[in-house]
């Protein structure tokens, strides 16, 4: 990390870190103290307090770095985001994804009630991780045999959740790149399969399975597709910490899960089917530099997260105050050495959170399904 970035990033690391472990405190609490006798006031308390800390990460989307989300879509899936439960899937296209999508949960009123099929390590993140966990985040190995079981116990979870909830799966299974399109390109040339373009291959067996378990409580899909314009540069966590605008673009189209096939092959060839046109759609994106044929809404910017950010800030700068006073902290070469441990572990973790969030950098996998199991389970990298 260079010196300059770290100036604005230690900073915006140690206020991320501090508020997030305040937020993780209360929700150890309403863990041990609240969800023993109520599961569901669990859940509507720990929605609120979850958006404490999603909302400083929104904030940085909107306010910090400036990027602008476009969202192209029909006013009645406009109208019916955020009030009922529904299963999201899209192209795994930039690093902040996942980020893009809370952006939408936050103007749709469903911030806090967000979920994700994650993989496994992702809970370990300090702070992030943590509240992922304790919000019932779906985590998840790297095998099938290992998974079905968790992740069919996760969904059956779901279904007394008293609030609208949104899950997230990226179907492609791993983040877009070059290197990935290749491969699934070279497969698909090989197996007589719809030769990708601008997507990858997906993965069917974690889609079909959350298809078939929430058949019965979800009554919808939104398929999202994401892309960048070629004016912008593509947004990463790094750019965003820089205060680096960029612009996104972002198609939503809901579908009624009664309307889905009923059998597991039919549902997984209508993921696949999906997948070819979001294909030929992003054809056309970057033909027109916009989704044509689709309504552009003005999404906004709300002052929400800003003020959660001031609130924060001046909790934050107060309490600092206050210790100093008490401890005389730098009162001797001691708390010089504490603070720089600190403010060392922090530039740490915030490397570590970083580095996990860039594609280059996510696990290697196969990019395709092989042909004995039809494809491995769907999970974030």
């Amino acid at each position: 990390m260079a010196v300059a970035a770290a100036a604005v990033i230690v900073p915006l690391g140690v206020f991320f870190f501090v508020s997030g472990l305040i937020v993780n405190l209360i929700q150890a609490i309403l863990f041990v103290v609240v969800r023993p006798f109520s599961k569901n006031t669990y859940r509507r308390i720990n929605r609120m307090v979850a958006e404490l800390l999603w909302l400083e990460l929104v904030w940085i989307v909107d306010w910090w770095a400036g990027v602008k989300v476009q969202l192209y879509t029909d006013p009645e899936t406009l109208e019916m985001m955020g009030k009922e439960h529904a299963l999201v899937i899209a192209n795994h296209k930039s690093d902040i994804d996942w980020l893009i999508g809370w952006v939408f949960a936050q103007r749709s009123g469903c911030l806090g009630s967000t979920l994700a099929v994650m993989k496994k390590s992702s809970k370990f993140l300090p702070v992030i991780g943590w509240s992922m966990w304790f919000s019932e985040y779906l985590f998840l190995e790297r095998s099938w045999a290992k998974d079905e079981s968790t992740l069919k116990f996760g969904l059956e979870r779901l279904k007394d959740y008293p609030l609208p909830f949104w899950l997230a799966l990226f179907v492609e299974g791993t983040r877009f790149t070059q290197a990935k399109l290749l491969a699934a390109q070279e497969y698909a040339s090989s197996n007589g399969l719809p030769v990708p373009r601008n997507v990858l291959i997906p993965r069917t067996k974690g889609f079909v399975t959350s298809v078939s378990h929430m058949r019965s409580f979800v009554p919808a899909i939104y398929d999202m597709t994401v892309a960048i314009p070629k004016t912008s540069t593509p947004p990463t966590m790094l750019r965003l910490f820089k205060g680096q605008p960029s612009v996104v673009h972002v198609k939503v189209k809901r579908y009624l899960m009664k309307d889905l096939p009923e059998t597991d092959e039919a549902v997984a060839q209508w993921c696949k089917d999906l997948f070819v046109a979001k294909d030929e759609l992003l054809d056309k994106h970057k033909s027109n530099d916009s989704f044509p044929d689709s309504e552009l809404h003005n999404i906004g910017r709300p002052v929400k997260s800003l003020m959660v950010v001031v609130c924060w800030a001046s909790l934050l700068v107060f309490g600092t105050l206050k210790f100093l006073q008490w401890s005389n902290l730098f009162s001797s070469w001691k708390g010089f050495l504490v603070t720089g441990v600190c403010l060392g572990v922090v530039t740490v973790l915030m490397q570590i959170m970083i580095q996990f969030s860039q594609a280059e950098r996510s696990n290697p996998s196969k990019v395709a399904p092989s042909r004995t199991t039809n494809g491995e389970l769907d999970k974030k990298k």
